[in-house]
């Protein structure tokens, strides 16, 4: 398996798009901090560049580096890290990742999928939104990904199928916590952690 993660460190490095498994589905990835890797996605995806990219981190504490830590997020982290929960926050100063959208914040999550977590602890945080064309369900296999992107994704980490809901993505940067998607985990279960209850 390390040729394999190799293979996808060499493609992020170049700035290509490649795919990877996670806890809830497949997802194209690049890296944030490389110019043209995240244009590569929009076009890939067909995606508008008004809808940010979020941002997948190895570990909870990376979550320090790249944006403000509310209470809340320290709340939320603590109970659904690593997992399905993408929380949108204020993005710290200096982050200059180019995600599309709102650049004065930044969706992250940990994911529970260990064989991409490994990848991540040697790359860096990586920039990954769900493999289909934007409107299209997700892509559950790296054979469907390959069918349906074709040279479009230079490499697939093949994780076996990945059936899981996509994330529940949480903005927390209001007064109180905003639900933009309810995927995986309740928005009401989410919300009443968020507020400490």
């Amino acid at each position: 398996m390390s040729r394999a993660l190799y293979a996808l460190e060499e493609a992020l490095a170049a700035g290509e798009v490649v795919a990877v498994p996670t806890d809830t589905v497949y997802g194209l990835a690049v890296d944030p901090r490389l110019p043209g890797a995240v244009e590569r996605v929009f076009a890939l995806k067909q995606r508008p560049e008004r809808f940010q990219l979020p941002v997948l981190i190895a570990d909870p504490i990376a979550l320090f580096e790249l944006a403000e830590a509310t209470g809340a997020a320290q709340r939320l982290i603590s109970r659904y890290w690593p997992g399905p929960l993408t929380l949108v926050l204020r993005r710290r100063s200096g982050v200059a990742f180019d995600l599309g959208g709102d650049s004065a914040t930044i969706g992250l999550r940990c994911p529970a999928n260990q064989l991409l977590r490994e990848l991540l602890r040697r790359t860096g945080p990586l920039a990954v939104t769900s493999a289909n064309r934007h409107g299209d369900e997700p892509l559950h296999s790296a054979d469907d990904i390959r069918e349906h992107f074709g040279e479009g994704v230079v490499a697939v980490l093949d994780g076996g199928r990945c059936d899981g809901r996509p994330s529940t993505v949480i903005s927390l940067t209001g007064l109180d916590a905003k639900c933009l998607r309810e995927g995986a985990l309740s928005f009401a279960e989410v919300a009443a952690i968020a507020a400490g209850m």
